[in-house]
């Protein structure tokens, strides 16, 4: 009872605050990656015939159609977006489209980053998400059953790249900017399904592939040192590192922990009903409060508590969504990938956090995506007290 009446308070407090707000804190976003932020850049001509992607079931959990998202709804960047009060980033390529708010320069299948420029003011007010990249590039020796040690060299190569790339930014205005690592991949279907190890490769609590993980997460080592590089190069410009990795890891080793609290009408800046741990709504409550009290805006009209709804990951064997039987427990096939003939869609994405052997679920990336604005899953969180205070 105390901490249900704590929760109405704050919350009238916030609506209070939120009344005399001010400005939103980012004027637009602007996103660059591969499939796992792409928005529909590869669809918007059309839907190739041999794109499983642009066809249900993705799409079925927010959209109800496919939208060129390779999940069953919405993206991290997509969440990022509507807690930060602004519209779903249409796809660059997208014709009739107005970029004023920001746009989503992903597409499936990108290797390495290329900037196109836009106005240099409005560049100092946007924030900047540069990637995921890195699993494409990766992805092509490995799928070749070319040595590890080959994924291994092209590393400082990508890195460099993704540094590249930033400071191209930079240099157009931009002062704010996430620089995500990469997935365990070993952690995949797809990747389970493909490369069979002996017993002893595999770690013993996650069931994942051990070599596979530790190279992404040496990819993510030489980021994170380039972006110190970058940020004693740059000292007036925010760098974030966005952590993939650590709630991947989180997400097969503690899946019911990571149960859905669905806040309804939640404290949230649109009219989607929000979705996080109990450990997170009372961070994001406290944080939520700095905010408005610091003056900062607390994105659009904040409401009262009304329900909470709980629900979890399934504790399983690292397992797809949406995919047909194939190698092993993974639900994966390459010869029937989600999307394609005799592949299906399990009853309820949300209690998976793997979607089709290869990206995400929507309820996932809604986890990674509250994580990299409040903490933990980001170094330092995008609404850190420090920003926004």
């Amino acid at each position: 009872m105390a901490c249900r009446r704590l929760a109405c308070f704050v919350a009238a407090l916030l609506l209070l605050a939120a009344a005399v707000a001010e400005a939103k804190e980012y004027a637009a976003i602007f996103n660059f990656g591969d499939s796992l932020v792409d928005a529909g850049n590869l669809v918007v001509d059309g839907i190739p015939d041999y794109l499983a992607t642009g066809r249900l079931p993705y799409g079925m959990t927010y959209f109800g159609y496919p939208t060129g998202r390779c999940s069953d709804g919405r993206l991290v960047v997509d969440f990022i977006a509507q807690e930060l009060g602004l519209p779903l980033l249409p796809p660059s390529k997208a014709k009739n489209a107005t970029f004023h708010r920001g746009a989503n320069f992903a597409i499936t299948g990108a290797t390495s980053l290329d900037t196109p420029f836009f106005c240099r003011e409005l560049f100092r007010r946007s924030l900047f998400i540069v990637g995921e990249f890195g699993g494409n590039d990766y992805n092509s020796p490995l799928f070749a059953f070319r040595p590890l040690s080959e994924a291994h060299d092209f590393i400082p190569h990508v890195v460099d790249s993704i540094a590249e790339g930033v400071e191209k930014l930079i240099a157009e205005g931009a002062v704010e900017l996430v620089v995500p690592g990469v997935l365990p991949i070993g952690c995949f279907p797809v990747y389970l399904s493909i490369f069979r190890k002996q017993p002893e490769m595999y770690g013993a609590k996650t069931g994942c592939i051990r070599d596979l993980n530790t190279l992404s997460w040496v990819h993510n080592a030489a980021l994170q040192r380039k972006i110190v590089e970058l940020r004693a190069k740059h000292p007036d410009v925010r760098i974030i590192y966005a952590d993939y990795y650590t709630p991947a890891i989180q997400f097969v080793l503690h899946a019911e922990k990571y149960g859905q609290y669905s806040i309804l009408p939640g404290l949230m800046a649109h009219d989607d009903p929000g979705r996080f741990s109990i450990s997170e709504f009372l961070d994001r409550l406290m944080i939520r409060l700095n905010f408005v009290l610091g003056g900062r805006p607390a994105n659009g009209p904040v409401r009262l508590v009304t329900a909470v709804c709980v629900q979890g990951f399934l504790k399983q064997t690292p397992r797809a969504c949406c995919g047909a039987p194939g190698v092993g427990e993974y639900n994966f096939n390459l010869t029937s990938k989600c999307g394609e003939p005799g592949a299906y869609s399990c009853d309820d994405p949300s209690n998976h956090w793997s979607w089709d052997g290869i990206h995400l679920t929507e309820a996932s990336y809604g986890h990674i995506a509250k994580g990299w604005l409040y903490g933990p899953f980001a170094d330092p969180p995008i609404l850190d007290n420090k920003h926004l205070g």
